[in-house]
């Protein structure tokens, strides 16, 4: 959503933009889902899961990105994953390794917050950060974020300014805001999802090769986890791989 040609947040913000988030932000009803754009050639699934793309020796600009997940009734989404992958300040993506890739979930209030360094360039695109959304046992958003003010935006073909990030500045680190809006319809009318049953539990203690079940589908671990509500297998791709 724009306002008055600039990036705006799904929530309501106060005019003192500094003080914390607030546990359970105002969303604007007539916001749109966030739109999906291409996955491109770098996506690489199992990356660890880390709030913080920084590593020692780490060269870059630091950024951090920090926003909600809302669902189509502007209720905040708990547990969703979002996985982030993006290119080095040299605008060199780690297709080895997991350098820039990391997934994480939303806390109890739908907040997220990724540390990392503002991405390089690479020919042909403007600068940006790949993400994959999704909200618990839902379909997979799979999108970008860009900044506001790049000299590559008018000429990237796939740039989208309605996922602009709200850029500003803190402490010497840059921040980027941005909030996803989930086609998960939560009218509190609806009936609840049916349990689907299968050997998959909370709690319990998985490692890599374990195999369970759940809603009539067989999944194998990919990474040693404790199984918490909100990871179950569909929900969460890397940790669990249908078979």
């Amino acid at each position: 959503m724009l306002i008055g040609g600039a990036p705006a947040l799904a929530r309501n913000l106060t005019p003192t933009e500094d003080r914390p988030l607030t546990p359970t932000p105002y969303c604007d009803d007539g916001d749109d889902p966030t739109p999906a754009q291409m996955e491109g050639p770098y996506f690489k699934p199992n990356s660890p899961r880390r709030t913080s793309l920084v590593e020692a020796g780490t060269v870059g600009t630091r950024l951090t990105v920090s926003g909600y997940v809302f669902g189509l009734a502007c209720k905040p989404i708990a547990g969703a994953l979002l996985d982030f992958w993006q290119a080095d300040n040299r605008g060199n993506y780690d297709n080895v390794g997991f350098r820039f890739r990391g997934h994480q979930f939303t806390d109890s209030t739908g907040a997220f917050r990724l540390e990392t360094i503002v991405p390089g360039l690479y020919p042909g695109r403007t600068r940006h950060i790949h993400v994959k959304v999704q909200a618990p046992n839902r379909p997979i958003l799979t999108t970008q974020l860009y900044f506001p003010g790049e000299p590559g935006n008018s000429s990237d073909t796939i740039y989208d300014p309605r996922l602009l990030m709200t850029m500003g500045n803190s402490g010497g680190t840059r921040t980027g805001a941005y909030d996803f809006v989930l086609n998960v319809q939560q009218d509190p009318t609806d009936p609840p999802d049916p349990e689907p049953g299968g050997t998959w539990k909370a709690g319990t203690v998985y490692r890599p090769g374990d195999r369970v079940t759940y809603g009539g589908a067989t999944y194998e671990c990919l990474q040693g986890h404790t199984a918490v509500a909100g990871w179950e297998p569909p929900s969460a791709p890397a940790l669990w791989r249908r078979v």
